[in-house]
């Protein structure tokens, strides 16, 4: 199965709210997601951005593919650079043994 961390929509017209979820890549925007991993309000000024850096850092890890505004979200809350860090890390302990 693959897996996409990526966005899901809720809210009224016009006041959007969105979920950052991982799910299987061929379920609906808004259909079943396998974990929440945080939330973005682009309606608050500024936009409220809350994202749980174990959670993401877990499905990163095992493959999942971020969608271009997930990654960007990601990005603003340092979760991609954490994950970037580790994976080198990761290689350089893999490379000394």
């Amino acid at each position: 199965m693959a897996v996409k961390i990526r966005l899901k929509r809720l809210g009224s017209k016009k006041r959007p709210f969105y979920r950052i979820v991982a799910m299987d890549a061929r379920t609906p925007r808004d259909g079943q997601s396998l974990q929440i991993i945080g939330t973005y309000n682009p309606t608050k000024e500024p936009a409220e951005l809350n994202v749980d850096e174990e959670r993401a850092l877990y499905w990163l890890g095992v493959g999942a593919e971020p969608s271009d505004t997930a990654r960007s979200l990601l990005s603003k809350k340092g979760v991609m650079e954490k994950f970037h860090q580790q994976k080198l890390a990761k290689k350089s302990t893999e490379a000394a043994e």
